[in-house]
């Protein structure tokens, strides 16, 4: 079992783990992430926000310094500050709308690129200044469907001929170059973080938070509202916990499970 005197980095999703799906709030986890800080326990945010809503966010958390996974792994900010597009560094955002753009005469959607803020607050429950900050993306859209399930599945197939990847979130389903991920863009960081090797923790409650879950030492699946379950693809089932709790008290439950047990 991981020990708080040994390197550590916690890897978190967001909505529905240390932020309440609903209200957006963290009050359950403030004790661990207080104890996480004077341990010097990096805490890296691995999120389908976007980076403009990650930074001022990681503000409050009192955690500016800290890498990032913005985009559900399609965009990572670095320990020295720098935002990288994964895994194509030329696939901007408008490209890919672009790409989105020609199917719709086959298939019936709607993207945040298409939305207004008061459109997008009033989906999501955040304000019309946060809702501002998710429509800032770089490298991945998020869609409405608006068609069917068999047409679901050819969309499906069109976005794999475009080169671009499909993953489903708390919410919303989200489009991506093919190649990026959560448990990639995990990966990735970690192959390019200096210093000594840290055991990982990960925390998420939803299908887009598999990969991420896959690629950690030891996965927390917090309770989630999705109706698609969390399917890890991992064997070592002694380092899977799955909460009883959702949101941020999944989020206390599942460091609890890791940290405090008997070494």
């Amino acid at each position: 079992m991981p020990d708080l005197h040994q390197p550590l980095m916690i890897i978190t999703d967001l909505d529905g783990s240390l932020l309440d799906h609903h209200t957006y709030r963290w009050d359950a986890a403030t004790e661990w992430l207080t104890t996480l800080k004077q341990h010097d326990i990096p805490l890296v945010i691995c999120s389908s926000k976007t980076a403009a809503e990650i930074i001022p966010l990681q503000k409050r958390l009192g955690i500016s310094a800290s890498p990032f996974i913005a985009e559900n792994g399609a965009v990572v900010q670095t320990l020295d500050q720098q935002q990288i597009r994964l895994p194509d560094n030329t696939l901007t955002y408008d490209t890919l709308c672009q790409r989105l753009a020609t199917l719709k005469t086959d298939y019936r959607f709607t993207g945040f690129h298409d939305f207004s803020d008061p459109e997008v607050a009033s989906m999501t429950g955040l304000s019309e200044a946060e809702s501002a900050l998710s429509r800032q993306r770089d490298a991945s859209e998020v869609i409405v469907w608006r068609d069917s399930d068999e047409a679901f599945d050819r969309f499906h197939d069109a976005l794999r001929a475009e080169g671009l990847a499909l993953t489903q979130g708390g919410r919303f389903w989200h489009v991506m170059p093919a190649g990026s991920g959560k448990g990639e863009a995990l990966r990735w960081l970690l192959d390019h973080s200096p210093g000594e090797t840290r055991t990982t923790i990960g925390l998420g409650d939803g299908p887009n938070d598999a990969p991420m879950l896959d690629a950690v030492d030891f996965a927390v699946v917090i309770r989630g509202y999705s109706k698609t379950p969390v399917t890890l693809s991992r064997t070592d089932q002694q380092q899977v916990y799955h909460t009883a709790h959702h949101g941020p008290e999944g989020w206390r439950e599942g460091l609890d499970y890791f940290l405090t047990q008997p070494q």
